[in-house]
């Protein structure tokens, strides 16, 4: 049974592995060599660990049903050297795939522990992502993903938001309000072509006042209206604590209350707490960079036993690593979507 998060081709072919171990992968096998090792993977940085589904998909798809796997479970957070894997099976069955399995946790631990902070910064405003217009389309739904996972409430991209078994969350953007030549205008064609399930947050920094849209547009569609969103460039200061104080009071002296402010550009955990700081009536905030950008969490996967003997390379101690956290993963059942 196929699964979402189920390995690409170019995974299981071994073709974005690392050279020497496909080479390790020839030498073991025409030596005739392929003892059962007990693998650990461990995290060089403590944050939200991410990205351990997709590993699990892979390895159902290439170790024996008696192999042994222990994990951590996704979005749990874990401590620098902390053993988050452990995988005791035929090197020869997974030995290829290291290369995979270290890339997905590092770059999805990356990302949700950068959520996860900015989470932590709104003290309980919802954040959607925007970032997959900062990564390769091959990884932007990975990114969408691991946002989810940090506690974000929404992701832009339908890739991104079939992993998180949610709705793409999304408006119109700048250049259509551009082609129309109106905000109101896009925004009133945007409510009459657009399923009536997607909220109407209508875009108002384009053309005029960022106050001055929001009434237009608040008049225009009345209670159908859910929210603004205020996106203002660098080139114009930004959006700013007062800027968002300003347009909810003009919205509320209009009597359009129900009305909703959405915070976007140049949105991180830093910016995030001063619009908190300063009680700007923020609804709900877009962070795009502040995630994509984020480095990724270094992983190492380490042999530490050799048919039942433990060994280590110099500087690591041999033998199993204690950790009570990691949970038995039972190969026979199919991983959940």
């Amino acid at each position: 049974m196929t699964t979402i998060f189920d390995p690409e081709d170019e995974v299981l072919s071994g073709d974005t592995a690392d050279i020497y171990l496909v080479r390790a992968q020839a030498i073991l096998r025409h030596e005739d060599l392929n003892p059962i090792v007990t693998m650990e993977v461990f995290s060089n940085g403590e944050g939200l660990l991410c990205g351990m589904r997709e590993v699990l998909a892979l390895l159902r798809q290439v170790l024996p049903l008696e192999a042994e796997l222990s994990a951590l479970d996704e979005g749990q957070t874990m401590g620098a050297k902390e053993v988050v894997l452990r995988i005791t099976a035929p090197y020869g069955s997974f030995g290829l795939y290291e290369t995979a399995y270290l890339g997905m946790l590092a770059h999805q631990s990356g990302w949700a522990t950068a959520a996860r902070r900015c989470v932590e910064a709104t003290q309980g405003i919802p954040i959607i992502s925007f970032g997959a217009r900062h990564v390769h389309p091959r990884v932007a739904a990975r990114l969408e993903y691991a946002t989810m996972v940090g506690g974000f409430v929404g992701c832009a991209t339908p890739a991104g938001a079939r992993l998180s078994n949610v709705s793409p969350t999304g408006t119109i953007p700048h250049a259509v309000i551009l082609i129309f030549g109106d905000t109101v205008e896009a925004t009133k064609a945007f409510d009459r072509h657009i399923a009536p399930e997607v909220n109407r947050i209508a875009l108002v920094d384009t053309f005029k006042d960022e106050a001055e849209e929001s009434l237009r547009v608040a008049e225009a569609l009345g209670d159908k209206l859910w929210g603004v969103r205020l996106d203002t460039p660098g080139e114009r200061g930004r959006v700013t604590p007062d800027l968002v104080k300003e347009v909810r009071a003009r919205l509320d002296q209009a009597g359009h209350e129900q009305v909703k402010i959405v915070v976007s550009g140049g949105i991180d955990a830093d910016r995030i707490g001063l619009f908190v700081g300063k009680g700007a009536p923020v609804d709900a905030f877009g962070v795009g960079s502040a995630v994509s950008s984020a480095p990724p969490i270094d992983f190492t996967a380490d042999i530490k036993s050799i048919e039942g003997t433990p060994v280590a390379k110099r500087g690591r101690i041999p033998g199993i690593t204690p950790n009570p956290r990691l949970q038995r993963i039972d190969l026979a059942e199919t991983s959940p979507d």
